[in-house]
């Protein structure tokens, strides 16, 4: 079994920045992509960033040049740095992962953490 476990979020004022951070546990798989979706009341869910095992980057156009995503393939885990924070970045903020275990690619979720950005 793989397990996500998510930390940071919280409530900050706008213009302030937070940290989350998803780490993969488990069994022997490889990374393919990790990363953060995320979703507030009454809408989608929707991409916030993706990197892959080589580094490279995907973000959301809503938070592009304000987020930044990073990854330690060593310890299995994502950081999420999020600067200049909006009341519309406000949403519960899923970690998600593409990953490959036993020859098998499979998507795993996190519980969600809330981050809340006061106007």
């Amino acid at each position: 079994q793989v397990q996500l476990v998510e930390s940071g979020g919280g409530l900050v004022q706008a213009g302030g920045s937070l940290r989350l951070s998803c780490a993969a546990s488990g069994s022997i798989f490889s990374i393919n992509t990790m990363g953060w979706y995320r979703q507030a009341p009454g809408k989608q869910r929707e991409l916030v960033a993706l990197i892959n095992s080589g580094g490279t980057t995907t973000y959301g156009d809503s938070v592009k040049g304000r987020f930044a995503i990073s990854i330690d393939n060593a310890k299995n885990s994502v950081d999420l740095q999020m600067n200049s924070l909006k009341p519309e970045d406000t949403a519960v903020y899923h970690c998600n992962a593409d990953l490959t275990r036993r020859g098998i690619r499979m998507l795993y979720w996190g519980q969600g953490t809330q981050v809340t950005v006061s106007s």
